[in-house]
């Protein structure tokens, strides 16, 4: 059988995910901390390696509940970077992921991580983040707010629905504005 590979380099494949969720009133996004080099001890968004036997969804939703204990959340593909450089390991390309809760789910980080702990943070009070994560999560966040009425459709899956008032709440939380 003849082989079909190419004379090219080969760039890793991860997934970062951008998790959003309202607390206090105020946007909050969910960071983990790197157990591992490169940027040990560093903030970076929930995300890993894309094993060679599973797609980039199943990929998302297994690093996002390995680091911090979250399954079962919508999650929307964002974008794709992959600028060399990007991370210091080699020419690593990654598809990114988000979402935005509605209520705050409980955290843990998952045993066998590469993540010490997972933590919310509010939008405007970030730590300095691992990789180009910053430039990853200003993408989310302008997708969020560019895009609010498509990020409530997942609002259909709670059990309990949101009032129009709650509604109009988180609208100007995420918007950072008053409606």
């Amino acid at each position: 059988m003849p082989s079909f590979t190419y004379e090219y380099p080969r760039p890793a494949m991860t997934v970062d995910i951008a998790l959003f969720c309202i607390r206090d009133d105020i946007l909050n996004v969910l960071l983990v901390q790197r157990g591992k080099e490169p940027y040990l001890g560093e903030w970076a968004l929930p995300g890993g390696f894309v094993n060679l036997d599973e797609s980039l969804g199943s990929a998302a939703a297994r690093e996002l509940e390995e680091e911090t204990g979250i399954k079962e959340v919508l999650l929307k593909q964002l974008f794709t970077f992959g600028d060399p450089g990007r991370d210091p390991r080699g020419w690593v390309v990654t598809v990114s992921y988000y979402s935005i809760l509605y209520q705050e789910l409980q955290i843990q980080t998952g045993g066998g991580s590469d993540a010490n702990q997972a933590n919310w943070f509010p939008i405007d009070k970030l730590p300095p983040l691992a990789f180009d994560h910053d430039k990853i999560l200003f993408c989310a966040l302008k997708k969020i707010r560019n895009n609010f009425e498509d990020t409530i459709i997942e609002f259909d899956l709670l059990p309990e629905k949101p009032k129009s008032n709650s509604l109009q709440r988180l609208y100007e939380i995420v918007q950072s504005k008053k409606m």
